[in-house]
């Protein structure tokens, strides 16, 4: 085995380099994080998926942050976090992936946003391997993948590709898969949003 050597002149020796984290398990999630509004509420819906990787493997360390309007279509303006008072809606919330790759959002169901076109959720991926945070969104079910949904963001992505932005019914609430890449890739937006771009 070759010993390493020392830096010209330095006496400092090179150490081999290594990734250390990120630790998302450990760091970011708090007590009731992905429970926007209590469970059981009148009008709770559940929002829930899994991160999949290039093979359709499960992402076991991920983390998901949502964020989404008020029943106003309004963004939410509650100051303070979920544990300040019980469950005022702050329009986000956080859920680390279990060993399946699994996350849930308890939450309201999502309105159109105002001045928008169409109801959907801001979601961020946050992973191992991942040098930024990935960007997208979950349109409601039956939202139209056809360019006339007058939203410029979902209608401006490639025709082939705009239903991995849907999510699906999922008594009682929805579903939506996050595919890192590969088959089925969901589609991710670049913030800011540089119109040249599209999505990425």
């Amino acid at each position: 085995m070759t010993q390493p050597t020392t830096q010209s002149g330095s006496g400092l020796v090179p150490t081999v380099g290594q990734t250390v984290g990120p630790f998302f398990h450990d760091a970011l999630p708090w007590p009731g994080d992905r429970h926007l509004v209590a469970p059981g509420d009148a009008g709770a819906v559940r929002l829930a998926g899994r991160v999949l990787d290039g093979e359709g493997a499960p992402v076991p360390d991920a983390l998901v942050e949502l964020w989404q309007a008020g029943a106003d279509g309004r963004p939410a303006t509650a100051p303070g976090s979920l544990r300040r008072d019980g469950h005022t809606f702050t329009g986000f919330g956080r859920c680390a992936t279990d060993e399946e790759g699994w996350w849930s959002f308890t939450t309201l169901p999502p309105v159109t946003p105002r001045g928008g076109a169409v109801a959907y959720v801001s979601l961020a991926v946050f992973a191992r391997g991942l040098l930024d945070r990935l960007l997208t969104r979950a349109y409601l079910p039956g939202t139209p993948v056809d360019g006339t949904s007058g939203d410029g963001v979902l209608d401006g992505v490639a025709a082939d590709r705009r239903a991995t932005l849907v999510m699906a019914a999922d008594d009682p609430g929805y579903r939506f898969d996050v595919r890192l890449q590969g088959e089925g890739e969901t589609v991710f937006l670049c913030w800011p949003r540089d119109p040249r771009a599209g999505g990425r």
